[in-house]
């Protein structure tokens, strides 16, 4: 079985800056999922300023070994402040915005790494 984590000391800086920009660009796709289900027809160039900030503290906390809840909660915290201050929504739609960014994001992400592990399992 291939291992799905390696040391991140190995890491080059390209290949970091590589998942950075790759984790910006998931999260930038599914904020404007997330924004077209709850606020209708928006500019899709506003999820581009939502994507990065978030990816950025993920791979950080990864990078340092920081526990998880706390830097999940911080990257959720950030990504609300970046939907109101991009979006110009209220409290209420802030909330329902970042909540659907947050279950597509764990969806989809879901979905792609499981056909990733199937097709790595195939035989042959």
């Amino acid at each position: 079985m291939v291992p799905l984590q390696t040391a991140v000391g190995a890491a080059s800086p390209l290949a970091v800056a590589g998942t950075v920009a790759l984790f910006a660009l998931f999260l930038s796709f599914t904020a404007h999922l997330a924004a077209r289900n709850v606020l209708g027809d928006v500019p899709i160039r506003n999820a581009f300023l939502v994507g990065p900030v978030p990816a950025a503290i993920a791979v950080v906390a990864a990078a340092l070994e920081l526990p998880s809840l706390p830097a999940v909660g911080v990257a959720l915290a950030v990504d609300a402040l970046l939907v109101r201050y991009v979006y110009a929504l209220d409290r209420r739609l802030t909330v329902g915005v970042t909540l659907v960014h947050a279950v597509v994001s764990v969806i989809l992400g879901s979905v792609i790494f499981s056909l990733y592990v199937l097709v790595l399992s195939a035989p042959g």
